[in-house]
């Protein structure tokens, strides 16, 4: 049971995740990428993976040491929940990283494979994203300075 629950969490995940890298201007898609309620069915699994192992949870995140940790991860359900857990908040991040693409222009082209890449290594595809938006953001107040002065000399 353990390995099926192991398996399944990125299924679950896996419909947002091919709708905002393969159908972005989709209608439903925003819709959906907007709402939280998207890790409902991965943080289930965590829940079904995590409680059996609770005590053993408990100590690594309220004294955290890596030798506990390790110890939990050994345990197929210690794994699993920690898998699940990082499942849930890796759609959580790109979920952001999409409205966030969206908001301020990033072409689907280049949104699509960042979200792959932030699929597979989340803290650096999340990275990379930052970097992208803030040269994105960067260019545009510049854009926008330059327009006003433009606008300012065209002026009687």
């Amino acid at each position: 049971m353990t390995g099926f629950l192991f398996e399944v969490c990125f299924w679950l995940a896996a419909p947002v995740w091919l709708l905002m890298i393969f159908a972005p201007g989709w209608g439903p898609t925003a819709r959906i990428a907007a709402s939280p309620l998207t890790v409902v069915p991965v943080l289930a699994v965590y829940l079904v993976m995590a409680l059996p192992v609770f005590p053993e949870l408990w100590v690594v995140v309220t004294s955290p040491d890596i030798d506990e940790f390790r110890d939990l991860m050994v345990l197929a359900n210690g794994a699993g929940a920690i898998w699940a857990q990082v499942i849930a908040w890796d759609l959580l991040i790109g979920q952001w990283m999409y409205r966030e693409g969206r908001r301020i222009g990033i072409h689907p082209l280049v949104m699509g494979p960042l979200l792959v890449f932030t699929i597979l290594l989340s803290p650096f595809g999340l990275l990379l994203f930052l970097l992208l938006r803030a040269a994105k953001e960067r260019k545009g107040a510049k854009d926008r300075v330059g327009h006003s002065l433009e606008q300012g000399r065209r002026a009687p």
